[in-house]
């Protein structure tokens, strides 16, 4: 059998030489109660084979008998400590690829001009490189000049490229897929969005859940509890006649013992933080991974998260004393100085409607008025204290004068400054003295009502429309968010905007709460009252000030291109920094919880078969009465033995791939998960094993005679 991760196969000399030292038992009583009891058994056994012509009670006089035994039982150990060194295999895996990238590259530096062929090594921030395209970009940095298509699957696993251009930045590692760029150089060696996205994976920790904890509890317990079982049947028989072979004492305690769950249990820990990796997701504690199964509250972001986070205009609303070409004008002149994606967008919708302003000139050397958190809005502002440019729109000769332009020109020669805002309405309003408030409220919420946002338009202090922003939902969510619902999760939406709009948002996603005109310190003390009512809280945060909540959250899911505060208050961080990944986390912890039900489910159904396999083996020899309990008819006690020992190891290896994928996930109620495992597992775990040890019996049997 064997199990391959892209190259990477089960014969590695590293996965075979750590699997053997897990074989030590002081790691096997620190880590696996269970196996380190099968591991005793095995020496024991041993011993007794390699003692010549012992004579007991309890000893068989076949030693080959006692090696075969001896020899199963350390396999079966063996197997554990196998697939718990394959699903690390795959973490180191993780990182050996991100370092191939760190290999250093010949880049082509501009000195004067001229290129110069230099080791990547060797570049300091503010250098200046080339990059055609087929070529590796040597170290992160910022376009200067040109555009391209970037290539970041090696980094990220987005598999189509990525367009890029001027002032974008792009990441070392990463291959240009067409044209050429040059790069500004903006990090130092060893200080990479690589290098950093490796010291995170290798300094996660897997320390064990509660859950697991709890788990590993019970299963020594009932380790316990079979020794004890299984000495008192041992000297109970001896006291009333029965001649109890040790070794097969030693397979009916194996046998009894939840091995496979015990064998399991940190290869499907392991395995869960390694398929978050994969998705570019860094846990920096085992707490988070067990959480998300439990979450039951999911706390988001609209913009980013819920939402592409890129608002564009869509519409423009005058008020009822000016017209559309009125608000256009203005707005595109108070967005000619803004460079976010909303500026852009209101030029844009502009142009293809072919109107700008009339008063061209004037915006071009006008100053520009910078958005800040205290005033919320943002402009322009003219000093007309000459004759101004008041011209027909140049793209479109045909448009009339605009009241806004006649007013602009009203105000030629004097000392008054123009000032042409957007921003919020609450905020134009506080600055306004001559508006239709009644008007501009009611055609804001009629904005808000379709989802989206308005903003406010002045010139001075008098209100003339407004501009609606529309963001829209990131695809798939709906969807994704419905899966959620379905397991039980409550979703709340945090946001900034007013509660129409958000409300909107929230029901084309399927939102279940909104917590609108939010604060940042809100999401704190909402993380705070839903744990107060005893609900497992996920969130995800980018900002220093979201860095309290991240921390006081059962799953914090940081953006890796956020703060430094908030990553490492976070138990995950996103490295492509996608907020929706959220999702991805809870689904598979929610996975992780049903694999370890259903494998321990599987594992504890096993003894049913065990029993008639082994107890006729123990007595038959002298009471003829007992084997009317071999339901199979094995082939002999030996034998009998031989087949379940045989079988309980080998049922390890072939479970790991169900340890390292997991148990198929379907969003559906708990109790119909629960159910449908009882069933598929439960009763399979009662078939299989009289399935399998009666097929292996009949195989040893041929050797036997």
């Amino acid at each position: 059998m064997v199990y391959q991760r892209g190259k990477q196969s089960i014969f590695d000399s590293k996965i075979l030489r750590d699997s053997a030292v897990k074989l030590s038992p002081l790691y096997l009583a620190r880590n696996s109660p269970v196996m380190f009891t099968v591991e005793v058994a095995f020496l024991l056994v041993l011993g007794i084979a390699l003692i010549p012509n012992m004579s007991s009670d309890f000893v068989n006089e076949n030693s080959l008998f006692y090696f075969e035994s001896a020899i199963i039982l350390i396999a079966t150990v063996w197997f554990a400590t196998f697939s718990e060194s394959l699903s690390e295999a795959q973490a180191r895996a993780k990182v050996d690829s991100l370092r191939n990238l760190e290999k250093e590259v010949q880049a082509k530096k501009l000195v004067g001009g001229e290129e110069v062929p230099v080791a990547s090594t060797s570049l300091r921030p503010g250098d200046r490189v080339r990059v055609y395209a087929g070529e590796i970009i040597p170290r992160d940095g910022i376009i200067t000049e040109g555009k391209s298509f970037i290539d970041e699957s090696m980094m990220t696993g987005e598999s189509n490229p990525v367009f890029k251009e001027k002032d974008n930045p792009v990441l070392g590692g990463t291959k240009v897929a067409s044209d050429k760029i040059t790069v500004e150089i903006t990090a130092e060696a060893g200080k990479s969005f690589l290098d950093e996205m490796v010291s995170l994976i290798e300094g996660a920790t897997r320390p064990k859940t509660k859950n697991e904890i709890a788990l590993t509890i019970l299963l020594a317990g009932l380790s316990l509890i079979f020794i004890t079982v299984v000495g008192t049947m041992m000297f109970l028989g001896y006291y009333l006649g029965y001649r109890m072979d040790i070794a097969v004492l030693f397979a009916l305690l194996v046998a009894l013992m939840p091995t496979t769950i015990g064998a399991l249990l940190p290869a499907i820990g392991i395995a869960g933080i390694n398929r978050l990796a994969r998705d570019n997701i860094v846990v920096k504690s085992g707490k988070g991974v067990e959480a998300a199964g439990d979450c039951d509250v999911l706390i988001l972001d609209k913009t980013g998260t819920i939402t592409e986070g890129a608002r564009r205009a869509i519409a423009f609303v005058p008020l009822e004393a000016f017209t559309e070409q009125d608000i256009v004008e203005a707005a595109y002149a108070s967005s000619f100085n803004d460079p976010t994606p909303e500026g852009r967008s209101i030029i844009e919708l502009a142009n293809q409607m072919k109107i700008e302003p009339s008063f061209m000139m004037e915006v071009l050397a006008a100053k520009p008025i910078d958005f800040n958190s205290e005033t919320r809005y943002s402009g322009i502002e003219l000093s007309p204290k000459k004759k101004l440019s008041v011209n027909p729109s140049p793209s479109n000769p045909d448009l009339p004068r605009t009241r806004v332009s006649s007013r602009i020109e009203d105000m030629e020669g004097s000392n008054i400054q123009v000032r042409i805002l957007k921003g919020a309405v609450d905020a134009i309003l506080k600055i306004a003295s001559r508006v239709n408030e009644a008007e501009l409220k009611w055609k804001a919420q009629e904005v808000s009502k379709t989802g989206g946002t308005p903003l406010a338009v002045a010139i001075n202090d008098e209100v003339i429309g407004l501009v609606s922003l529309k963001d829209t939902l990131k695809k798939d969510i709906r969807e994704k968010l419905g899966e959620v619902h379905i397991t039980g999760i409550n979703t709340v939406m945090i946001t900034g905007d007013n509660l129409l709009t958000a409300r909107m948002i929230a029901k084309e996603a399927g939102i279940d709460q909104v917590m609108a005109e939010a604060k940042p310190t809100d999401k704190l003390g909402r993380v705070v009252d839903e744990q107060l009512k005893g609900h497992v809280v996920g969130m995800i945060g980018d900002g220093t000030n979201d860095a309290p909540a991240l921390a006081k959250a059962d799953i914090g899911l940081a953006m890796n291109r956020g703060t430094a505060a908030a990553r490492e208050a976070a138990n995950m961080v996103d490295l492509d920094s996608d907020p929706s990944k959220i999702l991805k986390a809870v689904k598979l912890g929610k996975q992780l919880l049903m694999t370890r039900g259903a494998i321990t489910t599987f594992s504890i159904a096993n003894d049913i078969a065990k029993y008639f396999a082994i107890l006729p083996a123990m007595f038959s020899k002298v009471n003829p009465k007992a084997e009317a309990l071999n339901l199979m008819h094995l082939h002999s006690p030996e034998s009998a033995v031989i087949s379940t020992l045989i079988f309980n190891a080998v049922i390890i290896p072939f479970l790991i791939p169900l340890s390292l994928k997991g148990v198929k996930y379907k969003a559906e109620p708990l109790e119909k998960t629960f159910v449908k495992n009882m069933l598929i597992y439960g009763v399979g775990g009662v078939v299989l094993p009289f399935a399998g040890i009666k097929a292996i019996d009949l195989l040893v049997g041929l050797f036997w005679r």
